[in-house]
């Protein structure tokens, strides 16, 4: 997640919150929805919050033992908020992390666990708002455009900050990219659907996807393949007045780690290949957003 950014005014505390619900996204991820109370909290849309995963103790063995591998307390882990500010009850969306020998050293500790955990009538301590990656208050005056391009659960974040921007009114086109490997990989694709066809002056949505033989049998906005840099200047006709909101995978601190000591170099992921594409199309770093996960 991106670098956390705090404000006496908007300083985090911690809340304990019920979790009202679950609700099942994907084959590996699924929605939280928490409870805060009486007193609602503030928070603006594309924030995170913090679970401290010392707080289950079905956890603290595995805790017990990566603290030990890596000589360190284990750090809380933060989750992009589904929700907007305007709706009822506040969401997470989670999705199960994988051990892949190669690309993770570690196994994978909170993820998992609250995917798959029976945590419906829980009651769960949170550290929030926190997180830059949000509209700035004066967007209607910097562009009439914002092209939002995700990957995978990167797309959780901009649906809250979509659907903030719709619920508000604000005079603002959204163009969203989301890539994925599967169709069945698609996240929020109902609510997606419903938005655009509630705002078509206003939204449009396109998916591309890696691992469809026949992408053509999920309709006209699909396209198949990775994020490109001629389907980036397909999407953006305005580049110089545009903002781009990218979420997705990006290189890891430990995979930064040892292509210093190899001395190899590191593979771009999602986010510096998007990046990428966005600067030689001429959009300056100062209209590019980011957030990067992984």
């Amino acid at each position: 997640m991106s670098t956390v950014v705090t404000t006496a005014r908007s300083r985090p505390r911690e809340y304990e919150v019920t979790v009202e619900g679950v609700r099942w996204e994907t084959p590996d991820t699924l929605t939280l929805r928490l409870d805060f109370g009486p007193e609602r909290p503030d928070y603006r849309a594309g924030q995170f919050l913090n679970l401290d995963p010392h707080q289950f103790r079905a956890l603290g063995h595995l805790t017990a033992f990566l603290q030990h591998q890596k000589g360190r307390k284990e750090p809380a882990r933060s989750y992009s908020l589904a929700s907007a500010p305007h709706e009822p009850l506040v969401t997470l969306t989670i999705k199960d992390e994988e051990f892949i020998p190669g690309l993770t050293v570690y196994p994978p500790l909170l993820s998992p666990y609250l995917v798959h955990a029976p945590l419906t009538g829980s009651r769960l301590r949170v550290l929030g708002f926190m997180g830059p990656y949000v509209l700035p208050d004066d967007v209607e005056e910097r562009t009439d455009h914002i092209v939002h391009v995700v990957a995978g659960s990167g797309a959780v974040p901009n649906f809250s900050i979509l659907k903030d921007a719709l619920h508000r009114g604000l005079k603002v086109r959204h163009t969203l990219l989301c890539a994925n490997k599967t169709w069945q990989d698609v996240l929020y694709r109902e609510e997606l659907e419903a938005l655009e066809r509630a705002h078509p002056d206003t939204l449009r949505v396109v998916h591309t996807l890696t691992r469809e033989t026949d992408e053509t049998r999920f309709g006209p906005t699909v396209r198949k393949g990775r994020v490109g840099e001629a389907l980036l200047e397909e999407l953006m006709p305005e580049r110089g007045t545009c903002l781009v909101y990218v979420c997705g995978p990006a290189i890891t601190p430990w995979a930064r780690k040892k292509a210093l000591e190899t001395r190899t170099p590191t593979s771009p992921r999602f986010l510096e290949t998007v990046i990428g594409h966005l600067h030689t199309l001429g959009i300056d770093d100062k209209r590019i957003k980011r957030e990067s996960y992984g």
